[in-house]
């Protein structure tokens, strides 16, 4: 009987406070660098909560903006915002460094990940801003995205990442977190939703098609009410259907 592996991922350090609860359920974590949640203080402490649970860790950057968690399109110039990306970089640098951790992965958070999904100019302004990183983090991105073709053009590792407590649009977008059906918070219905993005490479959009779709890796937001509750189920459920999950 063919076996499936699969990363999960959630991202923490923003301030729900639940990263020891979740940690033994997951194998990445994204930890968010000051942009739009944490600070130095947090990115340390998460980062030795990482460590002690061997999980892989990555940086969560994001666009300037606490006062809306960075999850709206912020209006900044280019320059301003390669300028903050490389500062949130560069203090979990100087964290990772204190920890004794490597970095594994890049994740950019909320509106910046999904405007880099289809926007080719913002797509190459990110790049530019984690270029030094290139031959050292995988960088974690949509699959069929803009910045997916733009990063393996040049020359980024990447793995396509899907959401596992997100519902999709047709066009593999996900669906606004303002409408009533974005977030899929029932473990059960988790389960049903990524076991065919996991061995058949297929999600369901709201509107009913079946999409093609790949994932190196699964997404479960730290900040999903049910969150725990949906990693302690898949913890035993995914196993029972010959998915093992990849420390």
């Amino acid at each position: 009987m063919h076996k499936f592996t699969i990363d999960i991922n959630c991202d923490v350090g923003e301030g729900v406070g639940n990263e020891a609860d979740i940690f033994p359920f997951i194998s990445s974590c994204n930890i968010a660098c000051g942009g739009h949640a944490g600070d130095r203080e947090t990115m340390l402490k998460v980062t030795k909560l990482a460590k002690r649970n061997n999980i892989k860790v990555g940086s969560h950057p994001s666009y300037p903006d606490k006062a809306n968690f960075g999850r709206e399109v912020m209006d900044i110039s280019n320059q301003d915002l390669i300028q903050s990306i490389r500062q949130q970089l560069s203090i979990f640098d100087e964290v990772l460094k204190k920890t004794e951790v490597s970095l594994h992965h890049i994740k950019a958070h909320g509106a910046l990940y999904n405007q880099t999904a289809k926007d080719g100019d913002l797509a190459k302004v990110y790049l530019d801003a984690v270029e030094k990183y290139k031959n050292q983090a995988v960088l974690y991105v949509p699959f069929k995205s803009v910045i997916a073709e733009m990063a393996e053009e040049r020359g980024f590792k990447i793995w396509f990442e899907a959401f596992a407590d997100r519902n999709y649009n047709s066009d593999l977008s996900l669906v606004s977190r303002k409408e009533e059906n974005a977030l899929i918070e029932e473990p059960a219905t988790v389960l049903e939703h990524i076991l065919p993005i996991i061995k058949k490479g297929e999600v369901v959009s709201v509107q009913g098609q079946s999409l093609n779709i790949q994932a190196d890796t699964l997404c479960i937001h730290g900040d999903t009410v049910s969150a725990l509750k949906i990693l302690m189920y898949l913890s035993k459920a995914l196993p029972q259907n010959q998915v093992q999950i990849q420390k």
